[in-house]
């Protein structure tokens, strides 16, 4: 019997689907994967994939009833043929007896990972790329997050036109009806029957990637202009999957799978997990079908930097995201009672606070109360605070929530310091009392100065909003980072862009005003980042209509920066050079992204040598790719080999390697390049041919390039550069990343 091999996954309903316990014991939601059959007595059952699926649940459950709660949750359609259904790990196991079956597995529960970031960008209303590029006009977003507030400004449809005849999505509000900005908005959470956000965050995100103008935009007072989208004029249709506890794999399914069919162009995720396999990471899965469809997939990386290794979704076929800083910082500066000046941010600036110099304690710095260096409130009831400038540390619970302890305990301000992984990384809080975030190397300077006195004093001096920090961008110390643990040889991030104190839509207002529906806020993560450049996709999508989302992504990646404002490269939280597993190609330069010369095109088929050269089984990779798969007819690739815009390269002592990339002329029809190499200290790299010349648009060349170890090199040392086509109007540039092993 012949089957199309699609992956199921069961997933343990924690938070959200109250634990069932009956005769077959603990229920829990299982993602199955299951192949369509192709025999003739069976096939007609393809047509009717929920009566197809059913056929898979065992027999003994057909037979009994669990109340009127059916146990298939969702039947995917689009991002691969299998289900959601509420099953024991006894059905489970029982199911693996079917012809058909492939896999069941309990789902996982995932985590979530403006009026400046525009400008930062390069994007200036009524001039350049964003006129070019109509600002994103007719084309349609789909955000998978926790749901959108309807009222907000930023999704008023003024200068929009009706969405695409395409479209085909639903609007869920019972009381609001969608508009031509907000097209469709869907809730995908179980007991949850509307899109409505009470978390924040997919109004936060859903802005950032396609708000409308609002002029005034502010918090506080602080940060003040108007808002907008990197693609303002876009279409945004929202899928609720998230709450504030999490995200789970069944509902982010079903939203993917109907977001294919509603006609998206763009879908954004601000969320994700522990890096898994390919054939096991549903998201990764989804995605495939998505840009099989023309679909472009942008997701966060998400936010467990500085750790190696720590990156999200690493499938080659998304655009992974990091996070820098803007330029813009919303200044408090803390004044000791030595004189001494430190800079640090934060939104809340109350005005007359006073310039008094104030106690300054550290409820960490007793020994036996050590436990009080985070202010948690259990800490602060043993603590002396009142009328203080209150020092905490970094940890344990939220900066907001401690401030709310502060403020609880009597404290009459707050300074927040980083642990040393976060460096130079400062928030700009809405915080509840006067307050200000400074770094780490900030912090020891005030425990020295508390050392060195018994009568400690300080002051909070609020300068508001300061434009023009010439080390930005620099790569947030909480960016995840590569190397990308379920493909070493692709590169991750493969881009860093906007995601730090980033102002954008709320879903309430933070200053309690419950009279005005602008309400904005400034938070930050690659959650933030990631629809920045969902919204760059749209804004690239708009100008190449026949540009698939691997060329989009090549032109983002290839023409990306490697300096800050400052002109120097750009930096971590330590204030170093950040490196490439830090930053990828580098910080989105979208006016360059525009014109980019040539792009390095991947279409869908040809992962599958890809798939198949990472020693996945047929079954495996068929899950994938949704389809039938032999590995055995098809000439697998190492990683290296795949047509991608980096490298990353394994060099043994005395080996070398040869990969072929092809470049697509998307520039000017009679072009010539020439190559260059940067860095790779200790690497022979050779390229032929030396240059490229190009007499047609969308005219395809390949080169090869070899990576050879030379002598004197060191085991385990990583070294890196890149490699440059270089024409009087272009430059191409693909960063290299090499290991000797």
């Amino acid at each position: 019997m012949g089957y199309y091999m699609f992956l199921l996954t069961l997933t343990c309903l924690l938070n959200f689907h109250a634990i069932v316990r009956s005769d077959h014991g603990t229920l829990e939601t299982y993602i199955v994967h299951v192949e369509l059959p192709s025999t003739p007595s069976l096939t007609s059952l393809v047509d009717d994939l929920q009566g197809l699926y059913q056929t898979f649940l065992p027999s003994t459950i057909l037979s009994s009833s669990l109340g009127d709660e059916p146990r298939i949750i969702y039947s995917y359609r689009n991002v691969f043929k299998g289900f959601a259904a509420r099953l024991t790990m006894e059905e489970a196991k029982a199911m693996e007896t079917i012809p058909g079956f492939v896999s069941a597995r309990p789902q996982k529960i995932l985590s979530l990972h403006t009026t400046h970031s525009s400008n930062f960008m390069g994007l200036n209303q009524n001039a350049g790329f964003w006129s070019k590029s109509n600002y994103g006009r007719g084309v349609i977003i789909g955000v998978l997050d926790t749901g959108i507030n309807p009222n907000h400004p930023s999704f008023n449809d003024d200068g929009l036109p009706p969405p695409p005849a395409k479209w085909n999505g639903q609007c869920q509000f019972s009381s609001v009806v969608c508009n031509n900005k907000l097209i469709g908005a869907r809730s995908f959470v179980a007991n949850t029957f509307t899109p409505l956000d009470d978390d924040g965050h997919g109004t936060h995100t859903a802005s950032t990637a396609a708000g409308n103008f609002v002029r005034g935009a502010n918090v506080f007072g602080n940060a003040n202009g108007t808002a907008a989208g990197i693609a303002p004029l876009a279409h945004v249709a929202i899928y609720k999957v998230c709450t504030i506890s999490g995200c789970r794999e069944s509902d982010i399914l079903a939203a993917m799978d109907a977001a294919i069919d509603d006609g998206v162009d763009v879908l954004s995720l601000s969320l994700g997990g522990p890096a898994r396999a390919l054939y096991n990471e549903n998201i990764a899965i989804g995605a495939f079908s998505a840009i099989e469809r023309g679909i472009f997939v942008s997701a966060s990386a998400g936010n467990s930097g500085p750790t190696p290794g720590s990156i999200s979704n690493g499938a080659p076929w998304l655009l992974t995201v990091g996070a820098s800083t803007i330029d813009r910082k919303i200044r408090a500066t803390v004044v000791l009672g030595n004189n001494v000046e430190l800079d640090g941010e934060s939104t809340f600036q109350p005005r007359g606070f006073s310039s008094t110099l104030l106690p300054l304690v550290y409820p960490g710095g007793v020994p036996r109360n050590s436990g009080a260096r985070f202010c948690e409130p259990v800490w602060l009831r043993n603590t002396n605070v009142r009328g203080r400038i209150v020092l905490c540390d970094e940890g344990a619970i939220g900066r907001i929530a401690k401030g709310r302890a502060v403020r609880n305990a009597g404290g009459a301000a707050m300074i927040i310091v980083n642990h040393q992984s976060q460096g130079y990384t400062t928030s700009s809080d809405s915080h509840v009392l006067p307050a200000s975030h400074l770094s780490y190397e900030d912090g020891l300077r005030i425990k020295a100065y508390l050392k060195s006195t018994t009568s400690a004093t300080a002051r909070i001096s609020f300068k508001g909003t300061i434009v023009g920090d010439k080390r930005s961008p620099t790569v947030a110390s909480y960016s995840s980072r590569g190397p990308n643990r379920v493909s070493t040889r692709i590169l991750k991030p493969d881009i860093i862009g906007p995601g730090h104190n980033i102002l954008a839509a709320w879903h309430v207002s933070v200053e309690n005003n419950a009279n005005t529906n602008s309400n904005f806020n400034i938070i930050s993560g690659t959650s933030m980042s990631c629809p920045h450049l969902s919204g760059v996709a749209a804004l690239l999508k708009n100008v190449h209509r026949d540009w698939s989302p691997a060329a989009i992504k090549s032109a983002i990646m290839t023409t990306a920066d490697q300096v800050n404002l400052a002109g120097n490269p750009i930096e971590d939280e330590t204030q170093r050079p950040a490196d490439l597993l830090a930053i990828g190609s580098g910080h989105v330069n979208i006016l360059r992204a525009t014109d980019p010369g040539l792009v390095y095109d991947i279409h869908p088929e040809d992962y599958l040598p890809y798939l198949c050269g990472l020693n996945y089984t047929d079954l495996q990779v068929g899950a994938i790719v949704n389809r039938v798969v032999r590995c055995a007819e098809i000439s697998s690739i190492s990683e290296t080999e795949l047509n991608y815009p980096s490298f990353v390269v394994f060099l043994g002592s005395g080996t070398s390697w040869t990969y072929n990339r092809t470049v697509t002329n998307v520039g000017v029809f009679n072009s010539a390049y020439a190559v260059g190499i940067v860095g790779l200290p200790g690497v022979d790299v050779r390229v032929e041919p030396t240059s490229l010349q190009f007499s047609a648009l969308n005219q395809t060349l390949t080169y090869q390039v070899t990576f050879g170890r030379l002598a004197n090199t060191t085991t385990n040392a990583v070294v890196q550069g890149s490699l440059t086509w270089t024409s009087g109007r272009y430059s191409v540039r693909s960063p290299i990343v090499c290991r000797f092993i």
